[in-house]
């Protein structure tokens, strides 16, 4: 049973709670300390939100929300003792249950709140956003904004990816086929890559296209397991200078061609399969519709398209304004059954689409995990603030998965032929998972 709190209002902890109540029309499930030591809140709270600074309150002023909140967390104004996931666990079940909501204050709110803020100190001029928010200008989804969008996440240093991922360096959602330990990120990550390439029918000699090849997990897989002649797009040319490395040290350089691109100007067509992992939720809503026309072009009659893509809930906004500031600028997700909409609509014939929230859960967990047992070493290597950006990407991202917020999907396509020969056979399908059963 939650605990009443019993303080006296008089501390700058109780002041804030105060407004915290009035503008998300109840109180808090945390406990909140602030600067001069006061606390309020129950007392069995999963975790303790410590506001160091009037800093904080000044930034949540002039940006109230999400954003704020998120701004003052990164740069460490403001804090959580306990376990984050728990508290913010808290938070949604909250929302659920007892009717929280964003920010809402009326004219008298305001006017209340600038009163509380002057005796506490903390009125003044707006913060300005932190270092680690990414900064972008131009129309939306214009090409030079898609490469500083994509730059800003995937440009942070290869370093830092090959310190938080395993040595195949796939940042995406791995297929689990047990329990840890026995099953470990690595082992997960490689049963996703040859599920991709048995869906995708490759067989020595295919031509394989990647559109949004990351670090190129799948294009070196295809290439050294089944042999398949890849061409690696991505507009990241840290990426790209790692794969090109990659396919050099394994003697890959005639299977791989890498090229720094968008996807809108690739040349080409007839390739016997098109993948593209957790790229297309950077394309954009009023985009998608000319994507995935390019994923019919781009491919040969009887071909194969797979598209692992997240997704969000029918009643669930996906992203958010933290995910847009700080990870994912411009990113648009939409519920799985629209996706198929658009991929049918651009003339592809879904055939497959497969549901893997649950391990996304375990892989982001996993990913936290090494954040966390090796703070350090990213803190050197990135600073402290963009260390807490991650982690609480990672905190959150796992959350918005278990609670079905956010989801991530294949889906497996053909372009048929001129007759309707799909060139798939049900036959075949049963086929995709057995090299899992064998581990």
């Amino acid at each position: 049973m939650t605990t009443a709190r019993t303080e006296v209002r008089t501390g700058a902890a109780q002041r804030l709670a105060a407004l915290a109540e009035d503008a998300l029309g109840g109180p808090l499930p945390v406990r909140l300390r602030a600067w001069d030591g006061s606390e309020t809140g129950p007392a069995d709270a999963p975790a303790v939100v410590v506001v160091r600074s009037r800093r904080a309150l000044r930034r949540l002023l002039w940006q109230p929300g999400e954003l704020g909140l998120t701004q003052a967390y990164v740069t460490g104004e403001i804090d959580v003792e306990g376990d984050l996931a728990q508290g913010l666990r808290a938070m949604w079940a909250a929302v659920r249950e007892r009717g929280l909501h964003a920010p809402r204050l009326s004219p008298a709110d305001g006017a209340r709140a600038l009163a509380a803020a002057v005796r506490l100190g903390a009125v003044g001029p707006r913060p300005p956003a932190p270092a680690s928010q990414a900064r972008l200008r131009g129309g939306l989804h214009s090409r030079a904004r898609d490469r500083a969008a994509i730059s800003h996440h995937y440009d942070l240093s290869n370093d830092f990816y090959r310190l938080l991922l395993d040595d195949s360096m796939a940042y995406s959602c791995g297929y689990w086929t047990g329990t840890e330990p026995e099953v470990g990120p690595a082992d997960a990550q490689r049963a996703k890559l040859e599920l991709i390439c048995r869906k995708l029918g490759l067989v020595p000699g295919a031509r394989l296209l990647d559109i949004g090849c990351g670090w190129g997990s799948l294009t070196l897989y295809a290439a050294e397991e089944h042999k398949a002649h890849v061409t690696a797009v991505t507009l990241a040319r840290e990426q790209a200078a790692y794969v090109r490395e990659r396919a050099r040290e394994r003697g890959l350089e005639d299977r791989v061609e890498v090229v720094c691109q968008d996807y809108r100007d690739i040349s080409g067509s007839a390739f016997d399969a098109v993948a593209t992992v957790e790229m297309g939720e950077h394309v954009g809503d009023d985009e998608y519709p000319a994507f995935a026309a390019a994923l019919h072009r781009l491919v040969r009659p009887r071909g194969r398209v797979l598209v692992q893509q997240m997704s969000r809930g029918a009643r669930a906004p996906g992203g958010g304004a933290f995910i847009e500031a700080f990870i994912a600028p411009d990113m648009h997700m939409r519920p799985m059954g629209e996706t198929v909409g658009l991929l049918e609509a651009a003339g592809l014939e879904v055939r497959s689409v497969e549901s893997m929230r649950e391990h996304y859960v375990r892989t982001i967990t996993a990913w936290h995990r090494t954040l966390e047992e090796r703070w350090n070493d990213f803190v050197r290597l990135v600073g402290e603030e963009t260390a807490r950006v991650w982690r609480l990407y990672l905190v959150g991202g796992a959350l918005a998965f278990e609670e079905r917020r956010m989801g991530v999907d294949q889906f497996l396509a053909v372009r048929p032929s001129a007759t309707g020969d799909s060139g798939l056979t049900g036959a075949e399908a049963g086929e995709w998972y057995r090299h899992l059963e064998d581990r």
